[in-house]
């Protein structure tokens, strides 16, 4: 899943103000400076709402940089590029769990997976890509999902050519999942078989195995900016990304991640996400929030 924003923080007293907080110190006019500067690095829409939030994130950054308030912080990261990276990863957190929207998987294990083995076992690679893939959970769910059941099938599929980018904005929630290991409790949504054939588990801890592991590349990636990725997909998941996103922006996404596909390939996006504008000429509805390339 994608890096979300936190939305049950509660509001501030007063229109731009803080409880306690000193409006020299942090006011409307900063918030409003904070939600043009994520808009423009990443795309995300912070509605006046989300002024708390903005506050309890930013104020340890601002502590940190030796800034006593958020328009001097504010100025600082207008001219660095890496504190503003940080303000972005800042305001974003995990929200996801193994097999989420499980039609998702029910139709790639029942539609896409005997293609993409014919594919494999033609010589033929198969790319896959989990964008906002968050702290995981989501590209494992996928991988252990391709690898399936048959253990003897899945090292088959291991060891031929595939790649798995899984992509986020967010440094923190790469970091967890490119270690692979969840708490048990959390990963009661993986399906028995993939959980036998694909993980271990020591006490309260659950890892994911090396076969897993060694087909996911972990890229740190903005979707609003460029994209190096040399190859097309068979198949993309980018679910719960763009609920944050303004429209005109989901519909540039759209149809970037539409042309990223190879003909006939998917696109799964969350279940209260819609795909409009440009983009949807090039793909088929094929099932709940599922798309083909035409």
């Amino acid at each position: 899943m994608s890096a979300e924003l936190n939305l049950d923080l509660v509001r501030p007293a007063g229109p731009g103000g803080m409880p306690g907080v000193s409006p020299d110190v942090y006011g409307e006019k900063d918030f409003k400076a904070v939600a043009r500067i994520v808009h423009e690095e990443a795309g995300i829409m912070l509605p006046p709402g989300k002024a708390t939030l903005v506050y309890s994130r930013l104020a340890p950054l601002v502590r940190s940089s030796g800034l006593v308030t958020f328009a001097a912080y504010i100025e600082m990261i207008r001219g660095n590029a890496e504190e503003r990276r940080r303000t972005v990863c800042a305001l974003t957190t995990n929200h996801t769990f193994f097999f989420r929207e499980s039609h998702h998987f029910d139709h790639f294990t029942q539609v896409v997976r005997p293609h993409l083995i014919e594919m494999l076992d033609a010589n033929q690679p198969v790319r896959m890509w989990s964008a906002g893939s968050s702290s995981g959970e989501e590209v494992f769910s996928l991988t252990l999902a391709l690898l399936g059941p048959d253990r003897a099938q899945g090292r088959r599929i291991a060891q031929q050519d595939v790649r798995i980018l899984a992509s986020d904005i967010a440094d923190h929630a790469l970091q967890k999942a490119s270690q692979g290991r969840y708490d048990l409790r959390d990963a009661s949504g993986l399906p028995a078989p993939l959980r036998d054939n694909w993980t271990s588990s020591t006490g309260s801890q659950l890892d994911i195995g090396p076969e897993a592991r060694g087909l996911v590349q972990f890229k740190r990636l903005n979707l609003q900016g460029e994209w190096p990725m040399r190859r097309p997909f068979q198949v993309i998941f980018c679910r719960n990304v763009m609920i944050y996103f303004d429209q005109p922006t989901k519909e540039r996404l759209v149809e970037r991640l539409a042309r990223q596909l190879v003909p006939g390939g998917f696109l799964y996006i969350g279940h209260s996400e819609r795909v409009s504008g440009p983009g949807e000429a090039l793909l088929d509805t094929v099932g709940p929030t599922i798309y083909q390339r035409t």
